[in-house]
């Protein structure tokens, strides 16, 4: 499998599950779990690779397809699809993915992943949240509030979810 050009260096504790770092873009720090569970069946996060998937996720999304989770019993299905955390990133397919998570949402627990949990599933996740009908704005502050100030510090991600998502 290729590299992601993208990649930033993440130092991940499995004694704290936590993930540490400087973001690609704007260069804030990080320390963030893992994953972060944003409602009742919506989890975001990143993934280190051969993390043991947790027992009540029961669908997952991967844009990161460089590291992977290992699958728990409870999984009934997977999405794999590879995303760059670029200012160029082509957001054409972001749509049809949120509703594909907001439709396994409606059937149980969902973790939608990057690598760090910042940029590229809280696109997805505030994508899905604004179909679900919440305001731009709300979505990402939600996120924000629920996992990071870091979050979607890609500017054209969230520019794209304040002017395009909608």
């Amino acid at each position: 499998m290729s590299t992601d050009p993208t990649a930033i260096p993440i130092q991940l504790d499995p004694r704290e599950k936590r993930m540490k770092g400087i973001t690609g873009h704007g260069d804030q720090t990080f320390d963030v779990p893992v994953i972060s569970q944003i409602d009742e069946t919506l989890w975001v996060g990143g993934c280190t690779d051969g993390l043991m998937l947790p027992d009540n996720i029961e669908h997952l999304v991967s844009l990161y397809p460089w590291e992977s989770y290992r699958p728990s019993d409870s999984l009934k299905s997977a999405l794999s699809i590879r995303m760059y955390d670029s200012l160029d990133q082509a957001l054409d397919q972001v749509k049809a993915i949120a509703a594909w998570v907001n439709s396994c949402r409606a059937d149980g627990p969902t973790l939608v992943h990057c690598q760090a949990g910042l940029n590229r599933s809280n696109l997805i996740v505030a994508t899905a949240l604004i179909l679900d009908g919440m305001r731009p704005s709300a979505a990402i502050e939600l996120l924000r509030e629920k996992r990071s100030r870091a979050v979607l510090c890609n500017t054209a991600f969230e520019r794209w979810l304040l002017e395009e998502a909608a």
